[in-house]
Protein backbone atom coordinates (compact mmCIF):
# COMPACT_ATOMS: atom_id res chain seq x y z
CA UNK A 1 0.00 0.00 0.00
CA UNK A 2 1.51 3.47 -0.91
CA UNK A 3 2.03 6.01 2.08
CA UNK A 4 0.48 9.14 1.64
CA UNK A 5 2.40 11.67 3.19
CA UNK A 6 0.80 15.13 4.09
CA UNK A 7 2.65 16.38 6.60
CA UNK A 8 4.53 18.74 4.82
CA UNK A 9 5.39 19.87 1.05
CA UNK A 10 8.79 18.93 1.96
CA UNK A 11 8.28 15.26 2.28
CA UNK A 12 8.15 15.71 -1.75
CA UNK A 13 11.10 13.45 -3.16
CA UNK A 14 12.51 14.10 -6.85
CA UNK A 15 11.28 13.48 -9.72
CA UNK A 16 12.83 10.87 -12.10
CA UNK A 17 13.51 13.40 -14.61
CA UNK A 18 15.42 15.48 -11.30
CA UNK A 19 17.36 12.37 -10.71
CA UNK A 20 18.36 11.88 -14.13
CA UNK A 21 19.33 15.07 -14.63
CA UNK A 22 21.95 15.01 -10.87
CA UNK A 23 23.02 11.71 -12.92
CA UNK A 24 24.22 13.97 -15.78
CA UNK A 25 25.31 16.98 -14.14
CA UNK A 26 28.16 19.00 -15.18
CA UNK A 27 30.41 19.84 -11.95
CA UNK A 28 32.86 22.05 -10.84
CA UNK A 29 33.91 23.45 -7.53
CA UNK A 30 31.21 25.75 -6.71
CA UNK A 31 33.46 27.72 -3.94
CA UNK A 32 35.60 28.52 -7.02
CA UNK A 33 32.42 29.61 -9.18
CA UNK A 34 33.46 27.50 -11.55
CA UNK A 35 30.48 24.77 -11.29
CA UNK A 36 28.34 25.45 -14.40
CA UNK A 37 24.70 23.77 -13.03
CA UNK A 38 25.05 26.03 -10.61
CA UNK A 39 26.38 29.01 -11.81
CA UNK A 40 23.04 28.62 -14.49
CA UNK A 41 20.85 28.15 -11.70
CA UNK A 42 22.00 31.38 -9.89
CA UNK A 43 21.52 33.51 -13.20
CA UNK A 44 18.32 31.91 -14.03
CA UNK A 45 16.54 32.67 -10.17
CA UNK A 46 18.39 36.33 -9.96
CA UNK A 47 16.19 36.60 -13.95
CA UNK A 48 13.36 35.32 -12.36
CA UNK A 49 13.20 37.97 -9.98
CA UNK A 50 14.60 40.54 -11.39
CA UNK A 51 17.60 40.83 -9.39
CA UNK A 52 21.55 41.50 -10.33
CA UNK A 53 22.38 37.89 -8.44
CA UNK A 54 21.89 35.04 -6.69
CA UNK A 55 23.43 32.61 -4.20
CA UNK A 56 22.82 28.59 -3.67
CA UNK A 57 22.70 27.80 -0.21
CA UNK A 58 21.69 24.74 1.65
CA UNK A 59 18.36 25.42 2.93
CA UNK A 60 15.97 28.53 3.88
CA UNK A 61 17.19 29.28 7.56
CA UNK A 62 20.71 29.66 6.12
CA UNK A 63 19.57 32.15 3.48
CA UNK A 64 17.63 34.37 5.56
CA UNK A 65 20.84 33.91 7.82
CA UNK A 66 23.01 34.98 4.88
CA UNK A 67 20.92 37.51 3.99
CA UNK A 68 20.36 39.39 7.85
CA UNK A 69 24.25 38.81 7.72
CA UNK A 70 24.91 41.27 4.40
CA UNK A 71 22.19 43.35 5.17
CA UNK A 72 22.97 44.67 9.29
CA UNK A 73 26.05 45.10 11.80
CA UNK A 74 26.34 43.48 15.28
CA UNK A 75 23.70 45.74 17.67
CA UNK A 76 21.55 46.74 14.92
CA UNK A 77 17.79 45.46 15.34
CA UNK A 78 15.22 44.22 12.55
CA UNK A 79 11.34 44.83 12.11
CA UNK A 80 10.10 41.02 12.07
CA UNK A 81 6.62 39.10 12.45
CA UNK A 82 6.16 37.90 15.64
CA UNK A 83 4.82 34.20 14.07
CA UNK A 84 7.77 34.65 11.40
CA UNK A 85 9.99 31.44 10.69
CA UNK A 86 13.13 33.86 10.70
CA UNK A 87 12.00 34.86 14.23
CA UNK A 88 10.24 31.55 15.99
CA UNK A 89 12.12 28.47 14.14
CA UNK A 90 15.27 29.63 13.23
CA UNK A 91 16.96 29.59 16.46
CA UNK A 92 17.52 33.14 16.62
CA UNK A 93 20.54 32.49 14.68
CA UNK A 94 20.69 36.31 14.06
CA UNK A 95 21.23 36.94 17.63
CA UNK A 96 23.38 34.22 18.35
CA UNK A 97 25.72 34.25 15.01
CA UNK A 98 24.81 38.44 13.62
CA UNK A 99 24.55 40.58 17.17
CA UNK A 100 21.33 41.34 15.62
CA UNK A 101 18.76 42.46 17.81
CA UNK A 102 14.99 41.10 16.65
CA UNK A 103 12.02 43.44 17.10
CA UNK A 104 8.92 41.57 16.88
CA UNK A 105 5.72 43.32 15.58
CA UNK A 106 2.59 41.03 15.62
CA UNK A 107 1.76 39.32 12.50
CA UNK A 108 -2.27 39.72 11.24
CA UNK A 109 -4.78 36.76 10.62
CA UNK A 110 -3.87 37.50 6.98
CA UNK A 111 0.13 37.41 7.77
CA UNK A 112 0.42 40.80 7.13
CA UNK A 113 2.56 43.26 9.34
CA UNK A 114 0.31 46.80 9.68
CA UNK A 115 2.47 49.61 8.24
CA UNK A 116 1.64 51.51 11.65
CA UNK A 117 2.78 48.95 13.78
CA UNK A 118 5.83 48.34 11.44
CA UNK A 119 5.77 52.58 11.76
CA UNK A 120 5.99 52.57 15.86
CA UNK A 121 8.65 49.61 16.00
CA UNK A 122 11.41 51.64 14.56
CA UNK A 123 13.60 52.85 17.25
CA UNK A 124 13.87 56.56 17.89
CA UNK A 125 17.42 57.88 16.83
CA UNK A 126 18.61 57.53 20.88
CA UNK A 127 22.02 55.99 21.13
CA UNK A 128 20.57 53.69 24.14
CA UNK A 129 18.73 51.98 21.42
CA UNK A 130 19.59 49.39 18.52
CA UNK A 131 19.41 50.94 15.53
CA UNK A 132 16.81 49.88 13.11
CA UNK A 133 18.23 48.36 9.61
CA UNK A 134 15.88 45.55 8.23
CA UNK A 135 12.36 45.15 7.46
CA UNK A 136 11.58 40.92 6.95
CA UNK A 137 8.03 39.35 5.74
CA UNK A 138 6.95 36.56 5.15
CA UNK A 139 5.18 35.24 1.87
CA UNK A 140 3.32 32.38 1.80
CA UNK A 141 3.06 32.90 5.33
CA UNK A 142 3.49 29.65 6.98
CA UNK A 143 1.92 29.99 10.72
CA UNK A 144 -0.85 32.20 9.10
CA UNK A 145 -1.82 29.11 7.10
CA UNK A 146 -0.02 29.60 4.33
CA UNK A 147 -1.92 32.97 3.14
CA UNK A 148 -0.02 34.55 0.11
CA UNK A 149 0.76 38.46 0.54
CA UNK A 150 -0.38 40.50 -2.52
CA UNK A 151 1.86 42.29 -4.73
CA UNK A 152 0.01 45.65 -3.87
CA UNK A 153 1.05 44.58 -0.20
CA UNK A 154 4.68 44.11 -0.94
CA UNK A 155 4.74 47.36 -3.05
CA UNK A 156 3.42 48.82 0.42
CA UNK A 157 6.37 47.62 2.65
CA UNK A 158 8.64 48.63 -0.05
CA UNK A 159 7.55 52.01 0.03
CA UNK A 160 8.03 51.78 3.56
CA UNK A 161 10.98 50.98 3.94
CA UNK A 162 12.51 53.47 1.40
CA UNK A 163 11.06 55.91 3.27
CA UNK A 164 12.40 55.52 6.31
CA UNK A 165 16.14 54.70 5.18
CA UNK A 166 15.73 50.63 5.86
CA UNK A 167 16.72 47.65 3.51
CA UNK A 168 13.53 45.29 2.99
CA UNK A 169 13.93 41.36 2.71
CA UNK A 170 11.71 38.71 2.34
CA UNK A 171 11.47 34.95 3.21
CA UNK A 172 9.66 33.86 0.24
CA UNK A 173 10.43 30.13 1.11
CA UNK A 174 6.99 29.23 -0.68
CA UNK A 175 7.06 32.41 -2.83
CA UNK A 176 6.02 30.44 -6.21
CA UNK A 177 2.96 29.57 -4.38
CA UNK A 178 2.14 32.79 -3.54
CA UNK A 179 2.31 33.84 -7.66
CA UNK A 180 0.55 30.69 -8.07
CA UNK A 181 -2.56 32.00 -6.38
CA UNK A 182 -2.55 35.68 -7.66
CA UNK A 183 -1.27 34.28 -11.31
CA UNK A 184 1.75 36.94 -11.53
CA UNK A 185 5.07 36.42 -12.23
CA UNK A 186 7.53 35.99 -9.00
CA UNK A 187 8.83 39.03 -9.97
CA UNK A 188 6.20 41.05 -8.99
CA UNK A 189 6.39 39.76 -5.60
CA UNK A 190 9.64 41.14 -5.15
CA UNK A 191 9.67 44.31 -6.78
CA UNK A 192 11.04 46.51 -4.26
CA UNK A 193 12.54 44.35 -2.48
CA UNK A 194 16.65 44.10 -1.73
CA UNK A 195 16.52 40.89 -1.20
CA UNK A 196 14.23 37.70 -1.19
CA UNK A 197 15.33 34.12 -0.17
CA UNK A 198 13.20 30.83 -1.82
CA UNK A 199 13.13 27.26 -1.42
CA UNK A 200 13.40 24.32 -3.99
CA UNK A 201 12.55 21.82 -2.02
CA UNK A 202 8.79 22.70 -0.50
CA UNK A 203 6.62 21.43 -3.44
CA UNK A 204 9.12 21.38 -5.76
CA UNK A 205 10.71 18.61 -5.38
CA UNK A 206 14.63 19.45 -4.82
CA UNK A 207 16.36 17.12 -2.82
CA UNK A 208 17.82 19.82 -1.28
CA UNK A 209 18.80 23.58 -1.51
CA UNK A 210 17.41 27.25 -1.83
CA UNK A 211 18.26 30.56 -3.38
CA UNK A 212 18.84 34.28 -2.07
CA UNK A 213 18.76 37.09 -4.69
CA UNK A 214 19.42 40.39 -4.27
CA UNK A 215 21.75 42.74 -5.82
CA UNK A 216 25.26 42.13 -6.95
CA UNK A 217 27.23 44.15 -4.10
CA UNK A 218 24.82 42.40 -1.35
CA UNK A 219 25.39 38.53 -2.89
CA UNK A 220 28.93 39.28 -2.72
CA UNK A 221 28.46 39.93 1.15
CA UNK A 222 26.07 36.83 1.52
CA UNK A 223 28.39 34.57 -0.10
CA UNK A 224 30.89 35.28 2.29
CA UNK A 225 28.54 34.94 5.15
CA UNK A 226 27.57 31.82 3.29
CA UNK A 227 31.02 30.47 3.78
CA UNK A 228 31.57 31.21 7.59
CA UNK A 229 28.42 29.35 7.73
CA UNK A 230 29.86 26.23 6.10
CA UNK A 231 27.68 26.61 3.73
CA UNK A 232 30.64 26.79 0.48
CA UNK A 233 30.07 23.50 -1.38
CA UNK A 234 32.28 21.86 -3.86
CA UNK A 235 30.35 19.60 -6.44
CA UNK A 236 26.99 21.42 -5.84
CA UNK A 237 26.17 21.18 -9.51
CA UNK A 238 24.62 17.42 -8.70
CA UNK A 239 21.70 19.43 -6.26
CA UNK A 240 21.87 22.25 -8.83
CA UNK A 241 20.40 20.13 -11.96
CA UNK A 242 17.31 19.18 -9.46
CA UNK A 243 17.03 22.76 -8.93
CA UNK A 244 16.86 23.84 -12.42
CA UNK A 245 13.70 21.52 -13.36
CA UNK A 246 12.33 23.15 -10.04
CA UNK A 247 12.50 26.90 -10.71
CA UNK A 248 12.10 25.93 -14.40
CA UNK A 249 9.02 23.12 -14.46
CA UNK A 250 7.23 22.29 -11.25
CA UNK A 251 6.50 25.89 -9.92
CA UNK A 252 4.25 25.81 -12.85
CA UNK A 253 2.21 23.41 -11.47
CA UNK A 254 1.30 24.37 -7.95
CA UNK A 255 -2.10 25.45 -8.42
CA UNK A 256 -2.80 21.65 -8.94
CA UNK A 257 -1.72 21.63 -5.22
CA UNK A 258 -3.94 24.39 -4.51
CA UNK A 259 -7.11 22.71 -6.00
CA UNK A 260 -6.11 19.49 -4.53
CA UNK A 261 -5.92 21.15 -1.02
CA UNK A 262 -9.48 22.96 -2.08
CA UNK A 263 -10.58 19.82 -2.55
CA UNK A 264 -9.26 17.85 0.44
CA UNK A 265 -11.13 20.81 2.66
CA UNK A 266 -14.33 20.30 0.47
CA UNK A 267 -14.31 16.56 1.38
CA UNK A 268 -13.03 16.67 5.02
CA UNK A 269 -15.67 19.81 5.34
CA UNK A 270 -18.68 17.33 4.88
CA UNK A 271 -17.48 14.87 7.72
CA UNK A 272 -19.26 15.13 10.91
CA UNK A 273 -16.64 15.86 13.93
CA UNK A 274 -14.12 17.60 11.20
CA UNK A 275 -14.13 21.60 11.46
CA UNK A 276 -12.26 23.24 9.07
CA UNK A 277 -10.04 25.86 9.90
CA UNK A 278 -8.23 27.42 7.15
CA UNK A 279 -7.51 26.54 3.77
CA UNK A 280 -5.44 29.00 1.58
CA UNK A 281 -2.82 27.56 -1.44
CA UNK A 282 -1.44 24.45 -0.51
CA UNK A 283 -2.46 24.36 3.21
CA UNK A 284 -5.74 22.90 5.28
CA UNK A 285 -6.11 23.03 9.06
CA UNK A 286 -8.79 21.40 10.07
CA UNK A 287 -9.69 20.37 14.10
CA UNK A 288 -11.86 17.57 15.32
CA UNK A 289 -14.85 18.62 16.91
CA UNK A 290 -15.75 14.87 18.07
CA UNK A 291 -12.81 12.40 18.19
CA UNK A 292 -15.32 9.48 18.92
CA UNK A 293 -12.84 8.82 21.98
CA UNK A 294 -9.51 9.31 20.08
CA UNK A 295 -6.77 12.05 21.05
CA UNK A 296 -4.78 14.17 18.16
CA UNK A 297 -1.86 11.70 18.79
CA UNK A 298 -3.98 8.32 18.66
CA UNK A 299 -6.25 9.37 15.49
CA UNK A 300 -2.89 10.30 13.98
CA UNK A 301 -1.41 6.81 14.90
CA UNK A 302 -4.77 5.61 13.56
CA UNK A 303 -4.20 6.98 10.27
CA UNK A 304 -0.78 5.54 9.62
CA UNK A 305 -1.21 2.06 11.11
CA UNK A 306 -4.43 1.35 9.31
CA UNK A 307 -4.49 3.26 6.27
CA UNK A 308 -0.50 4.61 5.69
CA UNK A 309 -1.55 7.98 5.99
CA UNK A 310 1.04 10.26 7.77
CA UNK A 311 -0.35 13.63 9.17
CA UNK A 312 0.52 15.46 12.65
CA UNK A 313 -0.94 17.08 14.66
CA UNK A 314 -0.37 20.99 14.80
CA UNK A 315 1.72 23.31 17.70
CA UNK A 316 0.33 20.46 20.31
CA UNK A 317 -3.20 21.66 20.31
CA UNK A 318 -5.57 18.94 20.83
CA UNK A 319 -7.59 17.91 18.00
CA UNK A 320 -5.78 20.67 15.00
CA UNK A 321 -4.31 19.23 12.25
CA UNK A 322 -1.99 20.84 9.40
CA UNK A 323 -1.66 19.05 5.80
CA UNK A 324 0.32 20.14 2.77
CA UNK A 325 -0.50 19.50 -0.63
CA UNK A 326 2.63 18.82 -2.97
CA UNK A 327 2.98 16.86 -6.56
CA UNK A 328 3.15 13.25 -5.06
CA UNK A 329 -0.22 13.48 -3.89
CA UNK A 330 -2.68 13.40 -6.49
CA UNK A 331 -6.78 12.96 -6.39
CA UNK A 332 -6.78 9.21 -5.61
CA UNK A 333 -4.64 10.34 -2.66
CA UNK A 334 -6.96 13.00 -1.72
CA UNK A 335 -10.17 10.50 -2.27
CA UNK A 336 -8.49 8.00 0.27
CA UNK A 337 -7.62 10.22 2.98
CA UNK A 338 -10.67 11.68 2.68
CA UNK A 339 -12.72 8.32 2.94
CA UNK A 340 -10.10 7.47 6.06
CA UNK A 341 -10.76 9.79 8.30
CA UNK A 342 -14.38 9.68 7.74
CA UNK A 343 -13.81 5.70 8.06
CA UNK A 344 -12.20 6.63 11.81
CA UNK A 345 -14.75 9.07 12.82
CA UNK A 346 -17.69 7.02 11.99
Amino acid sequence: MKTIDLRSDTVSHPTSAMREAMARAVLGDDVYHDDPTVNQLEADAAALFGKQAAVFVSSGTQGNLCALLAHCGRGESILVGDTSHIFRYEQGGMAQLGGIVPQPVPVQRNGALRLDDLQAAISPDDEHMAKTSLVTIENTHNAAGGIPLSVEYTAQVADFARSNGLRFHIDGARIFNAAAAYAVEPKALAEGADSLTFCLSKGLCAPVGSLLVGDAAFIKRARRARKVLGGGMRQAGILAAAGLIALHEMRLRLHEDHSNAQLLAEGLSEIPGVTIQSQRTNFVYFSLTAVAGLSAQEFAKALREDYQILISPYGGEQGLFRLRTHYWIDRTAIDKVIMAVGALLS
